[in-house]
């Protein structure tokens, strides 16, 4: 399907919303005139590289730079006994259960992955950094490694003294005793052990980092491939122990992040840190080879379900028992992924009256895993699906209309699950109709059937996904252990000639942010798009702001900007009443124009009115100059998009190579 793209001149303000317009980002990264991390060139910069742990257990017995402080181009060299600030790297979700360690930015005693820091060399050329990185010389004791959670869990030697047998937490969720009466009670059962392998990020950029101390005023000024800058200076400012107001993070052009720039990690710190050292500008820039041994991973399960069924086929209970792997140490938000960002899910789209789900956290000698690609979500939808597959076939049931008799009704939402969390809406039948449709369904089943006459095998797959986005309210996550609120904040200014800066708190990295909130805020306001400057990614331009993840840009953070703007238009309604001598509820707003209700001809425009805020010269009573608002939106629920995909495969028996002859995808955004 192709979109023809529309000139934004063109189009009304009141129409510019979710119009086909071309994005105002691309052609600045099209013609390479974007700003990486990596473009930053500053007078007398530095660059930094990091010896990291070749083995993914090892104790240390010591640590020779000599050889590396004594080459050319060698500014410094640090080891973990030359760190003098805190330095430990701090968990933002907390657990009940939860054993905290110690996450150091330069492993002092021991590595516990492949990769762990143990030095970073300061020079004067990228190159000369990493040849004097090579000149470091490290004394190993190795250890056993450990890279299963199950074979953490059972018998593996300590990773850390403060958790025992390897155990990051013991997690739970539903009503152990009624699942267990209805697994008693089912007529049928079935059950599956399923491997989520980890996954290793793999963004287009890596990570990066240019830090720029000035020992006269204390100011250090952070640019970095972030998701999150507020979050990011906030975290910085304990680890390096630098006062939060004076440390600026930016984020520039951003190449990708998918959750993996979400998280704090060791080598930005390090970067901001030896800024502070040198006194000179440090620059950090990650190579592939770092990205795959470092960058925070995902999945990591090992999971047994089963599922119960009564004799009509109605699913009565679901049960689930899964080891996490946590990795090295707990990065960023690693505690909440494979518990309530991966239990609460366990309900998919299906009424399902009983379900309880029990998760062990491991710490095994794998990089720290976190939040990436879906964090914990996908994980759920693989563990419901492949139980409602397997669940049709111990029925004897057509796996489309197993889904069918099982979802939960349209006339049921809101719905409350078993694990914890209330759908807002669905209409799960019309996905998968549309789906069925798509894929003409009664004709595959005739064509499997004279495929399968030939030897031939013919194969379809169904998948009922269901989403938790917008992650919110912030007193409910705080309740569940987040240490951070999940609102976002935003500012709509206009300036006296009538433009407009919308600063909004997520910080985007392809998204098409500018796009999109320019588009937002015009249409509130009944202004051009083209007046619309958008400023996001920048903790000295944007007072506060929780950064982008978690599908929550357009839902939280565009949703504050349209709560910003309707201020803005409120605040107008009332100068404009004064300014056309009416009150204010005979006046009328629409698209850009306020109007006295019935004398079209009696009216002002928003950017007149804008004029006349900074003139100040005629204003109601007890109004100040000006025309701006401030919003920190913060959601009454998550939002749960769902849909339904399908695959078509033909697998050749006697190699097992499977070949796609059809997929079919149908969401629903909520």
């Amino acid at each position: 399907m192709s979109v023809e793209s529309v000139d934004p001149d063109d189009v009304d303000a009141a129409d510019i919303l979710g119009s086909a317009i071309e994005r105002r980002e691309d052609p600045a990264l099209l013609t390479g005139d974007a700003e990486y991390t990596d473009d930053i060139q500053l007078p007398q910069m530095t660059h930094m590289a990091v010896k990291r742990s070749q083995h993914a257990h090892a104790a240390i017995e010591g640590v020779d730079t000599s050889a590396a402080e004594a080459m050319d181009d060698v500014v410094a060299v640090y080891t973990a006994e030359d760190i003098d600030v805190p330095g430990n790297l701090p968990t933002g979700w907390l657990l009940d259960t939860l054993n905290q360690v110690d996450h150091p930015i330069l492993a002092g005693d021991r590595v516990r992955y492949q990769g762990d820091a143990i030095a970073v060399v300061i020079a004067e050329e990228r190159y000369a950094a990493h040849d004097a990185v090579d000149a470091i010389d490290v004394d190993y004791e190795r250890l056993e490694a450990v890279t299963s959670p199950r074979e953490a869990l059972n018998g593996a030697a300590d990773l850390h003294e403060d958790a025992p047998g390897n155990t990051a937490f013991e997690w739970e969720i539903g009503d152990a005793e009624k699942t267990s009466e209805a697994f008693e009670n089912a007529s049928h059962t079935a059950s599956v052990d399923l491997e989520n392998q980890l996954l290793i990020p793999n963004a287009m950029e890596p990570r990066a980092a240019v830090a720029d101390y000035n020992p006269s005023t204390e100011e250090l000024e952070v640019a970095m491939t972030t998701q999150n800058p507020h979050l990011h200076r906030l975290l910085m400012s304990g680890v390096i122990d630098h006062p939060e107001h004076k440390l600026q993070v930016r984020a520039p052009d951003v190449g990708g992040g998918f959750g993996s720039k979400i998280h704090h990690y060791a080598d930005e710190a390090l970067a901001a840190w030896a800024a502070k050292q040198v006194e000179r500008p440090v620059k950090w820039v990650a190579t592939r080879s770092e990205t795959y041994l470092t960058d925070a991973q995902g999945r990591g399960h090992e999971t047994h379900g089963e599922i119960a069924m009564d004799d009509d086929g109605n699913v009565v209970g679901l049960t689930v028992e899964t080891e996490a792997n946590l990795g090295a140490y707990l990065s960023t938000f690693a505690p909440s992924v494979p518990t309530y960002l991966y239990g609460t899910l366990l309900s998919g789209q299906y009424d399902i009256p009983a379900i309880h789900c029990e998760v062990t956290g491991a710490f095994t000698n794998v990089p720290p895993v976190d939040a990436y690609r879906g964090a914990g979500r996908p994980e759920a939808s693989f563990v419901v699906e492949r139980l409602i597959h397997l669940a049709a076939k111990e029925m004897d049931m057509d796996p489309a209309e197993f889904r069918r008799r099982n979802f939960v009704p349209d006339d049921a939402f809101p719905y409350e699950t078993e694990v914890a969390v209330v759908y807002d809406s669905g209409e799960y039948e019309k996905t998968l109709d549309r789906a069925l449709e798509l894929l003409d369904y009664e004709g595959f089943r005739e064509r499997q059937r004279a495929a399968r006459e030939e030897g031939r095998y013919l194969g379809i797959g169904f998948s009922a996904y269901i989403e938790a986005c917008g992650l919110a309210p912030s007193e409910l996550a705080g309740q569940l252990g987040a240490q951070a609120g999940l609102w976002e904040s935003s500012l709509v200014r206009f300036q006296p000639s009538g433009t407009v800066t919308a600063y909004c708190g997520t910080s985007g990295h392809g998204q098409g942010h500018d796009t999109t909130y320019a588009q937002i805020v015009a249409n509130e306001l009944g202004i051009d798009y083209e007046d619309v400057d958008v400023v996001e990614g920048d903790t000295d331009e944007i007072p506060q702001g929780m950064g982008t993840y978690g599908s929550r840009s357009a839902a939280v953070g565009g949703s504050s900007l349209v709560k910003s703007s309707q201020k803005v238009v409120e605040k107008a309604k009332s100068i404009a009443a004064h300014q056309l001598e009416a009150s204010e509820e005979d006046i009328d707003f629409d698209n850009g124009e306020f109007h006295v209700t019935g004398a079209p001809d009696r009216s002002m425009h928003i950017t007149e009115i804008a004029e006349q805020a900074y003139l100040a010269h005629d204003m109601p009573d007890d109004t100040e100059p000006g025309l701006e608002a401030t919003s920190f939106y913060d959601p009454d629920n998550f939002v749960f998009p769902f849909g339904m995909h399908a695959a078509v495969v033909e697998v050749d028996p006697d190699t097992g190579e499977v070949e796609f002859e059809r997929y079919v995808a149908v969401d629903d955004v909520g």
